[in-house]
């Protein structure tokens, strides 16, 4: 959204068509849209922007469930905006650690600010970009007094009064569609600024799952975040902000329930055995956080290959950071044993999940011959130099 396209919507009438047009959910709804639109009169610019922000408001629904339909957007403040089930967690650190007054510094679309101000927190917000600043004051004037939003850079923000910040770094290169990522040594603010900030104030930084983990402070806790089995983000937090004792954190979110793992550094690998009777997957924000080996000593078992994240053990146990699987049986990785196995166990439905083994899931598939009722997860894995296929059934 450029700002011609902004200021026609911030109308009163701009406002109401966006409502009453509803989700644009494909290309062929939003072409029947602006042809409609176009054909009562509007304007290009007015058209363009409530048929962008129609599609966007249903794609946002993934992330801010029913409040994205009184919110706006751009495309790349969408990509990089925090979930609001994950911003309501970061709030809640907030308030648990006494602060009042936090500076959202590149708070982009509002998201995280969003959940600051919901938890009673006042929040200045503030964003270098224009529109965005301006996208960010509307989806945040429920709030009132409490929110104060202004365009500017993070580095100039005036932070007497603040008690904690809040600082997500721009990763994409500047612009409301179609953005590129950029390295970390191009982020905004610069992440040496970033990092010397944080050790002045009790300070949460949002960065990429796959931030390069020798370039985080030493002293500060980092926290890996999973949302319905995506790893979402690394948060590092520093000051009160910080939790003493612990180093290294996974957040699992699955639905409405929330687990999390903490340990005051990498957790030892265990010990590699052979398959048992049980396979386990961890999730991504334990081998993020490299607890992969408190995870495996909780379940009795070891690593089924030391460079390969997957537990293996015979104890019935499981844990809500890992997905578990009884082992059917072991084959050779090729179609034609598969496809034995298949029949034998009368399989017509099959998961298909890999780690180790340089091997396009979709195109196994297209191999295998389903014919059966039952289903079943076929997992395809290393051990040292061997590619094995092991049939297996979900553990709930």
């Amino acid at each position: 959204m450029e700002m011609a396209e902004l200021t026609a919507l911030l109308t009163p009438a701009g406002l109401s068509l966006l409502d009453e047009l509803g989700p644009v959910t494909s290309t062929g709804d939003a072409a029947r849209a602006v042809s409609r639109l176009r054909a009562a009169g509007r304007s290009p610019d007015l058209v363009s922007a409530v048929v962008g922000q129609a599609h966007l408001r249903a794609k946002a629904t993934a992330k801010f469930g029913d409040f994205a339909a009184r919110m706006l957007f751009t495309r790349a403040g969408l990509e990089q905006a925090t979930r609001l089930p994950v911003a309501a967690h970061h709030a809640s650190r907030m308030r648990t650690a006494g602060i009042a007054h936090v500076a959202d510094l590149g708070c982009g679309i509002g998201g995280d600010a969003l959940a600051f101000a919901a938890a009673g927190l006042r929040v200045d917000a503030v964003d270098a970009d224009e529109v965005t600043a301006a996208i960010a004051a509307y989806n945040l004037a429920v709030f009132g007094d409490t929110v104060t939003v202004r365009q500017g850079a993070a580095e100039a923000t005036d932070l007497a009064g603040v008690d904690a910040l809040w600082l997500d770094p721009a990763r994409r290169t500047a612009g409301h569609r179609e953005t590129r990522r950029v390295s970390a040594a191009d982020y905004s603010p610069p992440l040496d600024w970033v990092f010397e900030i944080a050790r002045t104030l009790p300070t949460g930084i949002k960065l990429g799952p796959g931030h390069d983990r020798d370039e985080l402070p030493a002293e500060a806790e980092t926290q890996w975040v999973s949302a319905d089995g995506t790893v979402v983000e690394l948060v590092v937090w520093t000051g009160a902000l910080a939790r003493p004792g612990v180093r290294r954190a996974a957040l699992v979110l699955r639905g409405d329930s929330v687990h999390e793992l903490t340990a005051a550094d990498d957790a030892p690998d265990a010990a590699v055995r052979e398959l048992g009777a049980y396979l386990h997957e961890p999730d991504g924000a334990v081998i993020r956080a490299r607890l992969v080996g408190e995870v495996a000593r909780e379940l009795e078992g070891g690593m089924l290959d030391p460079h390969i994240a997957y537990i293996t053990g015979d104890a019935a146990l499981t844990s809500p950071f890992v997905q578990s699987f009884r082992v059917r049986e072991t084959l050779p990785a090729n179609a034609k044993a598969v496809n034995a196995a298949l029949r034998v166990h009368d399989i017509g439905t099959i998961e298909i999940k890999k780690r180790g083994m340089d091997v396009d899931p979709a195109a196994f598939r297209k191999k295998l011959s389903l014919r059966g009722d039952a289903s079943a997860t076929l997992i395809l894995t290393r051990v040292g130099a061997r590619h094995l296929a092991i049939l297996a059934d979900r553990v709930g």
